[in-house]
């Protein structure tokens, strides 16, 4: 019975020793994390953040009274005090998801707007070659078909009369004088008859008071602005071929040597002006490839060649234009239809991140480059852009990581600071 006692006098005995000793832990616990909250205590201004004391007092800048902080909480999420005291205008705490550059080698293309118009290397004159009225006018409107040898008009020529009949009278009086003969009958050809009216009016031995005149060229007529003053003047072509109005030229009127009087159009040629932008205009070669679509005729691919490219601006213009010379013998294509072009420029290698992963300041260029668990304002320098993508040229490499949506962590643009001008 003693020995039964004993031992349990000796188990509350080490009962009690570990009570004890776990007490005593206890009690130290809240003594050194008091000690280290309070190595962990910060003061800092509620006005500027970047102001960090380890002790009360006034901020130096306005003169507040500083304020406690702790970065124990921050602490607990894996983000350090001085990351959650940085300026929010060059540094953002997020989560927004990340993502790295890619190097690759993509094919490069220029995307443009443009409209079709004219081929002016098919723009043909049909003049005047002689002063007269015009007794009778074949052409009645604007867009009308012509071909090469239809009569168009006739006119009336004093000039023209009085030729033939100096022919008629050598012809009649002086056979033998065959230089002079000739010289007649070729001043004739020279003034717009052919070789088978002078041979009708030596066989009628009659001239022509009405001359028919025929048309060289095939195409559609279009009106050119003319003048019936009794001198030549200078004539500019109407630019809006658009306008279907009547012929300025009208039957009875009087016109002069050498006046304008229709301008003659192939419509299967046309040539497709398509407006790049100067920053890729160092891109363009001739012969480089060319897709067209037409927004008003889905589904119809156009395929084609740089084929000129003009030297020149247009005043105002902050694009340079190139041509693609189109045929169009199914009349399907129409004037100042509007297009978008592809142009297949060739390939780069080079670092692509997404446009949205990108901030345009205007003279600067920004991603979020991740660090830790914050992302920092980061300038870089761009290249070209593909599609949604768009290089990098220069402040990333391919083992950094930038947010995926710049935009989202940006409050203002106006307010991101970048370390240079902090």
């Amino acid at each position: 019975m003693k020995g039964i006692m004993k031992r349990i006098n000796i188990f509350f005995a080490l009962l009690l020793t570990i009570t004890l000793a776990l007490t005593a832990c206890q009690n130290n616990n809240p003594a050194s994390n008091t000690s280290a909250a309070k190595a962990d205590v910060k003061y800092t201004c509620p006005m500027h953040s970047q102001i960090i004391e380890d002790h009360a007092g006034s901020c130096p800048i306005c003169g507040m009274t500083l304020v406690k902080t702790s970065g124990q909480a921050s602490e607990g999420a894996g983000i350090s005090l001085n990351t959650v005291l940085q300026p929010v205008n060059g540094n953002v705490i997020s989560s927004v998801s990340a993502i790295t550059p890619v190097e690759k080698v993509s094919a490069t293309q220029i995307s443009a707007d443009g409209y079709l118009d004219f081929d002016t290397r098919t723009f043909n004159n049909i003049a005047s070659r002689f002063s007269g009225r015009i007794e009778k006018l074949y052409i009645k409107y604007a867009f009308q078909e012509i071909h090469a040898g239809q009569r168009i008009f006739d006119i009336y020529s004093a000039d023209m009369v009085t030729a033939q009949q100096d022919m008629l009278y050598i012809s009649k009086n002086s056979p033998q004088e065959t230089g002079l003969l000739h010289a007649a009958i070729h001043k004739l050809l020279l003034q717009g008859m052919t070789n088978q009216q002078v041979n009708q009016v030596i066989k009628n031995n009659k001239p022509f008071y009405s001359l028919p005149v025929y048309s060289a060229y095939e195409g559609h007529v279009h009106d050119v602005a003319h003048s019936q003053m009794d001198v030549a003047t200078e004539t500019k072509p109407v630019v809006d071929f658009a306008n279907n109005l009547p012929l300025a030229v009208k039957q009875g009127m009087y016109v002069t040597k050498g006046q304008i009087l229709f301008n003659v159009v192939n419509p299967h040629s046309l040539w497709a002006i398509v407006k790049i932008d100067l920053r890729q205009a160092g891109a363009l070669k001739l012969n480089q490839p060319v897709k067209l679509t037409l927004p008003d005729m889905p589904g119809m691919l156009i395929s084609g060649r740089v084929n000129f490219i003009e030297p020149t601006l247009q005043n105002g213009d902050k694009t340079t234009s190139i041509r693609v010379y189109l045929n169009n013998m199914n009349h399907e294509l129409k004037v100042n239809a509007l297009v978008k072009a592809s142009i297949q420029t060739g390939s780069i290698n080079g670092l692509w991140i997404p446009k949205a992963a990108l901030i345009d300041l205007g003279s600067t260029k920004i991603v979020w480059l991740k660090q830790g668990a914050s992302y920092k304002a980061h300038e870089v320098n761009t290249g070209i852009e593909i599609g949604n993508s768009i290089q990098i040229t220069k402040g990333l490499a391919a083992t950094d990581s930038v947010a995926a949506n710049a935009q989202y962590l940006a409050d203002s643009e106006s307010f991101i600071k970048i370390k240079k001008n902090e």
